[in-house]
């Protein structure tokens, strides 16, 4: 394991750490990260998409032909009176 040493910095009331442009780089870090705290250790990783994966998801299930529409389309009263084709 490669190991840089580096001290944290002030930034208003808090504190930070900088991290090298090469170590971004390295892992891929976008703008977003989660920071989690795993055995006294901070992990840093890339933040994960609330939406990541739907879309194979919805493939999966089109495939299975389990997409269908679970009630009958039920018609309103502007839908018989108001829309147009």
């Amino acid at each position: 394991m490669n190991t840089i040493r580096t001290r944290f910095v002030q930034i208003g009331n808090s504190r930070g750490l900088r991290i090298p442009k090469a170590v971004i780089e390295q892992l891929h870090l976008g703008d977003d990260v989660e920071l989690a705290i795993e055995s006294g250790r901070l992990v840093v990783q890339s933040a994960s998409h609330h939406r990541e994966g739907w879309d194979e998801q919805f493939r999966a299930l089109a495939n299975e032909g389990a997409d269908a529409l679970m009630d009958e389309a039920t018609p309103t009263e502007w839908d018989k009176s108001e829309w147009e084709w």
